[in-house]
């Protein structure tokens, strides 16, 4: 996540996982909820930036792991069935 920082990451991949569980209905904890919020951040800036969109600051990257941890949260119960 350009240009947050280690803390700012940790933080907004705790929030993003956080409301991805809340979006998705699903039950995890805190630790699947950041790995999931920042996982879902760097893929979704990898897939953004094949169509030249940088998100920056907190805003951004909030939202774009969010969106990334509920991609991911959809693609998990997938492979599941």
């Amino acid at each position: 996540m350009a240009g947050v920082g280690i803390l700012g990451t940790i933080i907004i991949g705790l929030l993003a996982g956080w409301l991805a569980e809340r979006f998705t209905r699903s039950n995890h904890g805190l630790l699947t909820n950041l790995i999931l919020g920042v996982v879902g951040a760097v893929v979704f800036g990898w897939v953004v930036s094949h169509f030249g969109i940088f998100p920056r600051g907190w805003i951004a990257n909030l939202v774009g792991g969010t969106i990334g941890a509920v991609a991911l949260i959809w693609l998990y119960r997938q492979f599941k069935r």
